[in-house]
């Protein structure tokens, strides 16, 4: 009876020590993504994303200094970790750009997962990829 009772305590403090050591890392988007999108494999342009979570909301800004612009939305949908991402960026001559990232999330189980799709940015459509740094 005691060495049954001596297994069931360390059963449940290994399941506290799982979980709280998943509860730490928060918000599975939340942190700096690095990669970069294109149309092609000799066309790609160089990614960064900061992202942060309020509580209720994604927020950020992609590619932070001078050149910056904020994200507008992301919905993650937690039944197929999928992710769609909007914001709007400035072309040449300071018309907006619309852009569209539509992509999965993948090695969830690692902190340096991924986040792979399409791109959109005005009529121009490609692929990314991005891990968190």
């Amino acid at each position: 009876m005691r060495a049954r009772t001596f297994l069931l305590a360390s059963l449940v403090a290994c399941f506290f020590a799982v979980v709280s050591g998943f509860a730490q890392e928060g918000h599975p988007l939340k942190g700096t993504w690095s990669g970069d999108w294109g149309s092609s494999a000799d066309n790609r342009t160089h990614l960064t994303f900061v992202m942060n979570w309020d509580g209720k909301n994604v927020t950020g800004i992609v590619n932070p200094g001078p050149n910056s612009f904020p994200i507008k939305s992301v919905v993650l949908d937690v039944t197929n970790w999928t992710v769609r991402i909007e914001a709007d960026t400035k072309d040449p001559s300071g018309a907006s750009v619309a852009i569209t990232a539509q992509g999965k999330l993948e090695d969830l189980e690692s902190y340096h997962r991924t986040l792979t799709g399409t791109w959109r940015q005005g009529a121009t459509q490609g692929d990314f990829k991005l891990t968190r740094d």
